[in-house]
């Protein structure tokens, strides 16, 4: 048998396959499989396992690689050496592929690859130069190929056409499957999705963070950009999750915007202005918003958040002492609520006798009932950013257009008589689009309330877990009613209250828990 387990016996060798672009018409790596069988076979021995590196460039480092990297830092267990369809399959560059070839020479284990009589020999001057060779012509190929990737680049970021991938939120359109990009037009869903967050981080900054809507998508199951991606292009997604750095880095990327990119700044045409692809997410009054709302500030520290399915936390207070009541959990017993403060010693809390105890599917069945009877049929109101006109931001944007030119005027660009001429014309007609913006009327932006014509029954019973029902749904308030100081579920409704009712705060009395 060509392929089994580790046994000990024989020559076990571990199959190298590397692919730098997965296709689904590629039929690399079935014509790697044969070829390392084959060399497997004409010197003996068996495949004990594959070092399948799919999506890996020639340049890394096989000790980095993330199927064969394990293999040879000896994490993986025995083996008696490599068997690989070419020497680039290796790698592509000549000092990994000798570093991985002295590797295996130091430690006794051979290295075998399709095409070549045998294993290599390094210690034979002949077989070393021959490898050495290889080698070298896999970088040259490397080299090559990325010299005409950045000549394509840059000839197509100088045309103002997008190449690379699609931010999140945005998508290729190609007439012919394969071929050039045509246009770029906003993901359906995945743009709704970005602007979801966006709307909830404007509406409640200080507790809808990128770290929050970053739990919230990955409890909603919403697909991560990286295999958002993936699944545009038809490969399978791997379950990664959304990571608040990612998310914040979309929110405030000039991408959002429709631009084109490089190097995190869009490219400027030749009459000094940012080159959109296509409708933007937002427009620029929503993105100097955004940037003003996720910047780093000091917050007090609240103590520690428990992420328990557990309905009441930190919202449940004792009838008696009013402190707030602890989950307790033990294996002879059901969940229960308690108040603990008089064992602690506290001295608000010495009359608390006998301490409330009661069990938690109870309280939580009772708070939901009388929640519902009480505020079920609230109407939600949504608070979302208006962003105005944006004559003001444009304003700003022809102004400082201007100063760039006269900057350049300043230090010489445009001495020459066709070059004046040019910064003339362009220089006036700045000046007469900043005028027409300066005589039309300004809408300046900001917060506004509107209804979503659903009720708080509505929200509740489409919540996805108890985090859902505590923090999830936004905007559950009246007009004219401040935000809320302590999260923005259902539940959290002290600061939600409408004139007339109740806190949603709920107590135990002595009566409620015996």
């Amino acid at each position: 048998m060509i392929e089994r387990p580790y046994d000990g016996r024989g020559k076990c060798l571990l199959g190298v396959r590397r692919l730098s672009r997965m296709k689904l018409a590629t039929s690399s790596p079935e014509r790697q499989r044969e070829d390392v069988l084959t060399a497997a076979a004409s010197v003996g021995g068996h495949i004990i396992g594959w070092a399948d590196d799919w999506e890996v460039s020639g340049a890394t480092d096989p000790m980095t690689r993330p199927k064969l990297g394990p293999w040879l830092r000896d994490e993986r267990g025995p083996y008696d050496g490599l068997v690989a369809a070419a020497v680039d399959r290796l790698g592509r560059n000549v000092v990994d592929c000798l570093n991985t070839g002295y590797k295996m020479r130091d430690e006794g284990k051979l290295l075998v690859t399709y095409g070549h009589d045998g294993p290599w020999d390094l210690d034979d001057q002949v077989d070393e130069n021959r490898f050495t060779m290889e080698a070298w012509g896999a970088q040259m190929e490397l080299r090559a190929i990325q010299r005409r990737n950045r000549n394509a680049t840059v000839k197509t970021r100088a045309a103002g056409r997008p190449k690379g991938k699609p931010s999140y939120g945005f998508r290729y359109v190609r007439v012919v499957m394969g071929g050039k990009i045509d246009h770029v037009e906003l993901h359906p869903h995945a743009s709704t999705v970005i602007r979801l967050v966006a709307r909830r981080i404007l509406a409640d900054p200080e507790h809808n963070t990128p770290s929050s809507e970053a739990a919230r998508l990955n409890r909603a199951g919403e697909l991560a950009p990286v295999d958002h991606l993936a699944v545009m292009y038809g490969k399978p997604s791997r379950g990664r999750p959304w990571h608040p750095t990612s998310l914040k880095n979309i929110l405030l990327s000039e991408a959002a915007l429709g631009y084109l990119m490089h190097n995190g700044k869009p490219v400027i045409d030749q009459e000094g202005n940012p080159v959109r692809l296509c409708e933007g997410l937002w427009g620029r009054p929503t993105h100097e918003a955004l940037k003003k709302a996720l910047t780093a500030r000091p917050t007090p520290w609240k103590g520690r958040r428990s992420n328990r399915s557990y309905l009441l936390t930190e919202m449940a207070l004792c009838g008696q002492c009013h402190h707030r009541l602890f989950t307790q959990t033990s294996a002879d017993a059901p969940p229960r609520y308690a108040c603990t403060a008089r064992n602690k010693g506290w001295l608000s809390a010495q009359g608390c006798r006998p301490a409330p105890l009661i069990r938690d599917h109870l309280l939580e069945e009772y708070v939901e009932e009388w929640f519902l009877q009480n505020f079920g049929d609230g109407a939600i109101f949504e608070t979302v950013y208006d962003p105005g006109n944006g004559v003001p931001e444009r304003i700003s944007e022809v102004q400082a257009t201007r100063e760039r030119f006269r900057a350049d005027r300043e230090a010489g660009l445009y001495d020459d008589a066709d070059d004046a001429q040019w910064f003339r014309d362009r220089y006036a007609a700045l000046g007469r689009e900043l005028a027409a913006l300066e005589a039309e009327p300004r809408r300046s932006p900001g917060m506004v309330q509107r209804p979503t014509g659903k009720t708080v029954a509505d929200r509740w019973d489409k919540a996805l877990d108890v985090q859902a029902r505590k923090g999830d749904p936004h905007g559950l308030r009246r007009p004219g009613h401040p935000l809320p100081s302590r999260g923005s579920g259902p539940l959290r409704s002290r600061h939600h209250a409408w004139p007339g009712t109740k806190s949603v705060w709920c107590s135990v009395d002595e009566a409620t828990t015996r």
